[in-house]
């Protein structure tokens, strides 16, 4: 009886901790500024990094579980900003802003829009992926490869959400020292320095004009606060000038031809987490800094060198696609893929309409899901045989039969196969280029259909045939971990592809009113 009596003490006891915790979560919740998410999201990737510093580097799983933690964390903190999110409100949201430099009117004001947050989440998912695909493969210094990942996890959350055109330069530029960390430390092979330096000096340099150019818009207006520049007027010879200015930057990062060369170079010497990066988000920052800044700010000048820009990107889609044939190393052949993909990008940036910027912004999270799963394929087979050579590969259907089947279905992906995420995409890319000028939606297409023709050679390459045993050795399918990896990037891309109007709802009032800038 007394039993009973303490076990019904215990359940009442617990049953009330139970009800104090749940008091205690809502009270949180709802004293919680929801504008504050943005600025929280970063503090706890830059505390995560400053506790690890203090990590003995022996800890291996314990730094494994603090990133992974962390990352997986934020990601969970972008989506409730996906969920909050208002659909019908065009300007920015979850609006946070602080006082940096009072005295120079400079302020840190964070806040996204319908553009911005499908980006915020793309880093936020992609990061943990990272971790999770350097399970093993890392195996020295992995503290500060964790720490080098988390601090570019924030600056990246930074840049597509800062409204202020100096700090955004300032994070924009700052991405670069941990990926050029990551490369020169942990690359692959004797040219990782080489390579480090080229990512680093060729968008470095384009981006010296920029600086240049935010000065003079500073002393000009008085302030780079984005809402006050978007009501200022600029001259037409003033929005030229600026125009190409920015143009040097952002270009590089697409990057357009001519200088997509550090491209190929940075991810043949990358470790595979640094190419999902590279190409997943970092690809994406010239991309965002045209549709965030040079299109809105300089209309006049955008428009004016939109048969420019048309001219570029065509030469990159058809370029790119032909020499991707040519290559002989895998991550090379999808490096240049990604230069295809992200120039038929521009093409539908271009072409100021809502059909074809909705096109592009699909497009570009569509790149983010297919190009970092391509990557995470070379990944997985580098792995085991440690060679990236096409020659040594062939036959692997038959003895890695789930690997063929994940490798398929993002070759369809990259194709634009209907019913993947890159058809939706590149078919409202195509449907707005085609309302303005008939020959860069030729040209483009026929980039698809190049497109579609390396990536089946590679596919075929590599799956049918005999084995070289002579050359590979171990057969192992993907582990559950790998398996892991693949499943996000496999669920976005069916998803985008299957039901895209998620997607495009939430950017609809903010594309519109972009146009609506343009067209005044």
């Amino acid at each position: 009886m007394v039993e009973c009596l303490l076990c019904k003490q215990e359940v009442s006891s617990s049953s009330l901790d139970v009800s104090k915790a749940k008091k205690i979560i809502i009270m949180l919740f709802n004293s919680f500024n929801i504008s504050h998410l943005i600025p929280f999201t970063i503090l706890v990737l830059l505390g995560s990094s400053f506790v690890l510093f203090f990590i003995p580097s022996k800890q291996v799983q314990v730094i494994r579980m603090i990133g992974l933690s962390s990352s997986f964390f934020v990601f969970f903190c972008s989506l409730f900003l996906w969920i909050f999110f208002d659909k019908e409100y065009a300007r920015f949201q979850f609006v946070y802003d602080f006082a940096w430099i009072p005295a120079s009117n400079l302020n840190l004001s964070l806040g996204i829009d319908g553009i911005s947050i499908f980006l915020v989440i793309l880093t936020a998912l992609l990061i943990p992926i990272c971790l999770l695909a350097s399970w093993s493969s890392i195996k020295t210094n992995y503290k500060e490869y964790v720490i080098a990942f988390l601090i570019m996890e924030a600056l990246l959350i930074l840049v597509f959400s800062v409204r202020d055109l100096l700090l955004f330069y300032i994070c924009f530029e700052s991405v670069l020292i941990p990926m050029f960390i990551i490369i020169g430390v942990w690359g692959s092979r004797e040219r990782k320095v080489r390579a480090a330096y080229m990512f680093f000096l060729y968008t470095l340099l384009g981006s010296v004009l920029m600086l240049l150019s935010i000065l003079y818009i500073y002393f000009k207006v008085g302030t780079t606060d984005y809402e006050t520049l978007l009501a200022y007027d600029f001259t037409e010879e003033e929005q030229k000038f600026l125009w190409l200015a920015f143009f040097a930057s952002f270009a590089s990062k697409v990057p357009m031809l001519p200088v997509h060369i550090w491209l190929p170079e940075a991810h043949v010497e990358a470790p595979t987490a640094g190419s999902v990066v590279l190409a997943g988000i970092l690809l994406k920052l010239g991309s965002y800094g045209f549709i965030r800044f040079s299109i809105p700010l300089f209309p006049e000048a955008s428009l004016y060198f939109t048969p420019l820009v048309f001219t570029m990107s065509i030469l990159a889609v058809i370029y790119t696609s032909l020499t991707a044939v040519r290559q002989t190393d895998l991550k090379r052949i999808i490096a240049y893929t990604s230069v295809a993909h992200m120039n038929l990008v521009m093409i539908g940036l271009f072409s100021f309409n809502v059909v074809g910027l909705e096109g592009a912004i699909l497009q570009s999270l569509s790149h983010g899901f297919v190009s970092s799963a391509l990557f995470l394929v070379i990944g997985v087979v580098y792995d085991r045989h440690h060679t990236r050579m096409v020659k040594y590969y062939s036959g692997l259907v038959h003895t890695m039969p789930l690997f063929i089947i994940i490798f398929l279905i993002f070759t369809m992906a990259n194709i634009g196969l209907p019913g993947t995420s890159s058809f939706v995409g590149e078919f409202l890319i195509l449907a707005g280029a085609f309302k303005v000028n008939t020959t860069a939606c030729f040209f483009g297409a026929t980039g698809m259909v190049l497109g579609g023709a390396y990536s089946l050679w590679l596919f075929n390459r590599m799956a049918y045939g005999n084995l070289k045993i002579q050359y590979l050795t171990s057969f192992q399918d993907i582990t559950w971990r790998e398996f892991l990896v693949f499943l996000p990037l496999l669920i976005g891309t069916f998803v985008m592809g299957i039901y895209p109007e998620i997607f495009l709802e939430v950017m609809h009032a903010s594309v519109n009113n972009l146009v609506a800038q343009i067209n005044c």
